[in-house]
This record gives structure tokens, sequence and C-alpha cells, in this order.
């Protein structure tokens, strides 16, 4: 045993010093563990709404994009494409877009907000292949259409809004995203004006 006289305040001023370091050291371990418990920076940007300009998309002509690693088709519908809609609706399966495959603003003849636009997942209700869009030779394919979209994994056929044809594998029609106007030339895909996702 020393026979030096006790220093109370070196004492606490150690334990105070060891008690901050090790404080400090047990923040520096806990924020990257917390911050890895987040999105990464890459599963955010896929899962973000995405603006499309459709400004220079003319008649008959399609866009793709991606959003959340989904092909999102945007087409130009001409103005016969959209006034023929109802003449097929007997060959359809769910004319009307009863199954709730688009947000209720586009559960309409066109499945769309503006007649002239079409906005669709571009991924077959079936087994997730993703149909080709036939702008002009439809017809060899379904009788009377001339133009739509054809999986040719399975020949599940969709029309102009999407809407499935009876008697083909898929069994829905496709899926209409969540989308609203920014302009007359630009799109959001994602979102809605009521801000869902």
């Amino acid at each position: 045993m020393s026979n030096a006289p006790l220093n109370n305040g070196r004492r606490r001023f150690l334990t105070a010093t060891t008690a901050v370091v090790g404080g400090l050291g047990a923040a520096a371990v806990a924020v990257p563990f917390i911050k890895s418990w987040n999105p990464s920076e890459k599963a955010k940007a896929a899962g973000a709404p995405v603006e499309v300009d459709i400004g220079k998309l003319e008649e008959g002509q399609m866009v793709r994009v991606e959003w959340r690693g989904k092909p999102v088709w945007v087409v130009r519908r001409a103005q016969t494409v959209v006034e023929g809609l109802k003449a097929i609706d007997g060959q359809l399966r769910d004319p009307s877009s009863g199954e709730e495959q688009q947000p209720t603003y586009a559960q309409n003849a066109y499945r769309s907000i503006k007649p002239e636009y079409f906005v669709a997942v571009g991924i077959c209700t079936h087994l997730g292949c993703s149909p080709t869009y036939l702008p002009d030779s439809f017809s060899e394919q379904v009788q009377g259409v001339k133009s739509g979209f054809f999986c040719p994994c399975h020949g599940s056929k969709f029309d102009m809004a999407g809407r499935v044809f009876q008697g083909v594998p898929a069994p829905l029609n496709l899926v209409v995203p969540k989308h609203m106007y920014l302009s007359d030339t630009r799109i959001l895909i994602g979102v809605d004006e009521e801000g869902e996702a």
C-alpha cells in the first residue's frame, strides 16, 4: 500500500475523461451501424418517381423508361385508336377495368388520365414476360384490331389500353402505375396528385 496522499480531483478528472472517450467511441461505432439499416442510395433511386418528357412523342410512338426495376411504357395514341377502343369491348376479358390494375383516375375506357397518352407497366400479367408493341401489324395476331401489345412467351394479347383479350393465358389487364402530369409535356411516374407512391 502506497503512502501517497489521495488526489480526488485527479481521480474524478480521469473518470470523466474515460467516460467521455468511451461515449465518443460508442457513438463512432453506432452511427455507421444505424446508417446501415437505412436503404442505400441505389435502393432509394430504384423506387423514386421517374419523370418522362413526352414533348417530342408523335402519334403511334412509344417511349420506354425504367421505374422500380420494371419497364414502363408511355404511348401516344392516334385519335382513331382512341375512338376505336370501345368497338372491341366484346373481345376483351375485362373491358371496363373492374379488376384493380390501375388507379381510380385511370379506370375508364382509355385507362389513362388523358385519352391520347397511355402509361403502363410493360410486364405481361401471365408470367412476367415483356410484351411487344405492335403499332401497325397487330391485325395479324387479333382479327380486326390494328395495334396493341403481343406477348411472344405464351401468346397473350392486349389492346391499346392494355386490356387483355379473351382466350389468352394472361388473366388481367396490364398494370397502370400511379402517375401525374407536371405539364403538357412532362409526366411523373410513381406518384399521383395526392402524393401517394
